[in-house]
């Protein structure tokens, strides 16, 4: 890619960061708490930094039929606020055990696990608080698709049942054991655990802009192969990466002896499995021509991510 084209993906992905920050910043102090504790707590897990890929995606699918950045908001914002909270209770003692979360201490770290727990409790029922008001879109039938889609993409069959996949694979449970994962095991536990929520990003832009199922089903086909991209570049940095870039530990995969893509494909074969999905993810936004340009970068931008 030119500088120039970094540069116009860099400022709509700050752009849009920065506008779905002041959202959840806004949310919080609108619907209060009865806890400044808890607030403060929720504004640690949600405001921290981070790329706001996810938001980004929904803006920008919606952005192809149409709808713009304001009217997105809501339902970017409300996707922010489930992936924060994945994280919050992600890095807890109980499951991934995390000092550092985007370069400063995560939630349970900077306050305590049982603020961390009701943080992230407070940020997903917030989530679906923005779906359901009327600014998330004017037709309650659409709110009414939104909420459900999101509640599958999150749920247990979603993301939360990726993780306990991912749990159950590292030995966790007793009555299972550990196993070994081929790389179809792999697949499934990531489409799950990070898929689900990338996968809603697009779906939602199709939703808030009205697409036919052909759009729906390119967006999907767009979103699973960025999924797919998205954990193989997350492997590749736990094994080359340096904390300080990445911004958390890294070397922990190998350390709890989980499976990866990585570890299954070395990492050569994850690089061509990346180029390899990247031109899957292009090659399913062909329909939108131009207006998919801003798509078609950020692809490449998950590929080549260095935090």
């Amino acid at each position: 890619m030119t500088s120039l084209n970094v540069d116009a993906l860099a400022i709509a992905i700050a752009r849009t960061a920065e506008a779905v920050s002041a959202h959840i910043d806004g949310a919080i102090a609108r619907h209060g708490s009865v806890s400044p504790r808890l607030a403060a707590a929720m504004r640690h897990a949600a405001l921290g930094g981070g790329k706001r890929l996810r938001p980004f995606l929904v803006v920008e699918s919606a952005a192809l039929f149409g709808v713009d950045r304001e009217a997105a908001m809501p339902t970017a914002a409300a996707l922010e606020c489930v992936h924060c909270y994945s994280l919050a209770h992600d890095d807890l003692p109980a499951m991934d055990n995390d000092d550092l979360r985007r370069g400063q201490p995560t939630v349970h770290r900077a306050y305590d696990e049982a603020t961390a727990i009701l943080a992230g409790d407070a940020l997903m029922t917030l989530a679906f608080e923005l779906l359901g008001q009327e600014s998330a879109h004017p037709d309650p039938a659409v709110r009414a698709a939104l909420v459900l889609a999101l509640a599958r993409a999150s749920g247990a069959n979603g993301m939360v049942g990726g993780q306990m996949l991912d749990l159950a694979a590292e030995g966790r449970f007793e009555e299972q054991g550990r196993r070994d994962l081929g790389l179809a095991d792999i697949a499934r536990l990531q489409s799950l655990k990070t898929g689900a929520l990338l996968a809603f990003a697009c779906e939602a832009g199709a939703r808030l802009g009205g697409a036919d199922a052909a759009e729906h089903e390119a967006l999907a086909a767009y979103a699973s192969a960025i999924g797919r991209a998205f954990q193989i570049a997350d492997d590749l940095l736990d094994v080359e990466g340096a904390q300080e870039t990445v911004g958390k530990a890294v070397g922990k995969d190998a350390a709890a002896g989980k499976a990866t893509f990585v570890g299954l494909l070395g990492v050569e074969g994850a690089r061509a499995e990346l180029a390899r999905l990247v031109g899957e993810a292009e090659t399913a936004l062909g329909r939108f021509g131009a207006r998919a340009t801003l798509l078609r970068k950020a692809a490449h931008f998950i590929a080549e991510r260095q935090n």
